[in-house]
């Protein structure tokens, strides 16, 4: 059986071990379990390289959603009835399931209806302690204008823009840590950025766009010394690396459903215990309240502060057999495979003449993405070029624009693989793209 390095979790930081890779006949019997993957598109076999925006669904995960819904559709947390038992036993034993896939417990997470809102959870809960909610517990989230809040250039939009309206609100002052020409993160810049004022770093574990990870365990230390929390973004290391918040020793994280296997409309924000506890809520209304008068309300602790309404109650269970699933492959295989993916398709499109991959020449540790550029050519034409081989791309900027903009590029095209993704599919990728500036007249 082959195998590569690959990253697995050890206490704060990020090793590279050996570990086993997917065996071809494993890729092979594991798409068989996605019906969309059997589809074609523009006459040729549907080539999925868009995984990092979305990725597909395995029959098992869309039969755990319709099962629930078929059978056992009631309100959770509350009702005295047999549905409404069975329905709050199965989204709790997810939010377990799920929390034990991510190495946290299942009281530190919260569901949410995408990464977006698990982010934005954590600023307006800031924001809203700042105004004094919360007590004399929630002090230590106040911010004051002169206080400062740490994102790094490789951002995406979900984890920046709400950090910007929280320096507007509070008035604090929002400081970036650059990146090199390639890419990486500038973490001796980190290092003078991050000071006595900081009071929170955000920062992505994966970028979306270079596939590069970042040091999270120097950025943990540098946070933690100046007493500043660290919030992850983890949507593209949950459905990708092995992951342990716990021991990466992160305050909060964002993950995203609908790019490990689950459905649209369900994330979920990890908080420390103590941090949650003491953390004003965002959303307000029923379900996440004790005692109820008409001037004030009293609330729940946590998670359920921070669920108002109807819970995400199929999506979440669908979402937990979506790590099942994962898990039992194996979250080292799956990251061992995807680093080969990644590194076959730098290494075939690097040479190209008029093709520059963005970010870490070939060789260097990166996930299953690569994003470039085509000289002369639009990267939406790239993509269109692409789809009508039935090959299925990302193209713009990714939802990261200060990132392209520092790279001195407007938009790329980006493929990004999946444990599912064979060697041939990265193969004709490269093939296609080695036609684009000849079709074009760019050559």
């Amino acid at each position: 059986m082959p195998t590569t390095l690959n990253p697995v979790l050890r206490g704060a930081g990020l090793l590279w071990i050996v570990a086993d890779a997917l065996t071809t006949g494993e890729v092979e019997r594991l798409r068989a379990d996605f019906p969309m993957l059997s589809r074609t598109v523009n006459g040729h076999p549907l080539v999925y390289l868009d995984s990092g925006a979305t990725s597909q669904k395995p029959t098992r995960v869309l039969d755990a959603e319709r099962a629930f819904v078929e059978r056992y559709t009631a309100a959770v947390n509350r009702g005295a009835h047999t549905l409404a038992g069975e329905a709050t036993e199965l989204f709790e034993g997810a939010r377990a399931t799920i929390a034990a896939f991510v190495g946290a417990d299942a009281d530190e997470v919260v569901f949410t209806s995408n990464a977006t809102e698990a982010i934005n959870l954590v600023a307006y809960g800031i924001s809203n302690a700042s105004l004094g909610r919360g007590g004399d517990s929630a002090s230590r989230f106040r911010l004051v204008a002169g206080d400062e809040l740490v994102v790094t250039e490789q951002e995406h939009h979900s984890n920046l823009v709400p950090w910007q309206e929280l320096a507007f609100r509070t008035g604090a002052t929002l400081r970036v840590v650059g990146l090199e020409d390639n890419g990486t993160l500038r973490i001796e810049e980190a290092a003078d950025v991050i000071g006595a004022r900081t009071k929170l770093v955000a920062v992505t574990h994966v970028s979306n766009v270079l596939g590069s990870i970042s040091p999270i365990e120097q950025i943990v230390e540098l946070a933690h010394g100046v007493g500043a929390l660290v919030l992850l973004d983890a949507c593209q290391s949950a459905p990708h690396l092995p992951l342990n918040l716990h021991e990466l020793g992160v305050d909060f994280a964002a993950i995203s459903g609908h790019k490990m296997l689950g459905p649209t409309g369900i994330g979920a924000l990890y908080g420390r215990r103590e941090l949650l506890d003491a953390l004003p809520p965002f959303l307000t209304g029923g379900s996440m309240i004790t005692t109820v008068g008409l001037q004030s309300s009293d609330y729940l602790p946590p998670p359920a502060r921070f669920e108002a309404g109807t819970q995400r109650v199929s999506q979440a269970i669908a979402l937990a057999e979506a790590t099942r699933y994962l898990g039992e492959i194996g979250m080292d295989r799956i990251a061992a495979h995807e680093r080969a993916l990644g590194q076959r398709l730098v290494e075939g499109l690097a040479p190209i003449s008029g093709v520059r991959v963005l970010g870490h020449a070939p060789g260097t540790e990166r996930t299953g993405i690569a994003s470039f550029v085509v000289d002369g050519v639009h990267a939406h034409d790239v993509g269109q070029f692409l789809d009508d081989r039935g090959i299925e791309v990302r193209v713009g900027h990714h939802c990261a624009q200060p990132l392209h903009r520092r790279l001195g590029v407007t938009a790329s095209t980006r493929a990004s693989t999946y444990f599912y993704t064979t060697d041939a599919e990265v193969d004709a990728a490269v093939a296609a793209v080695a036609d684009v500036r000849a079709f074009f007249g760019a050559a």
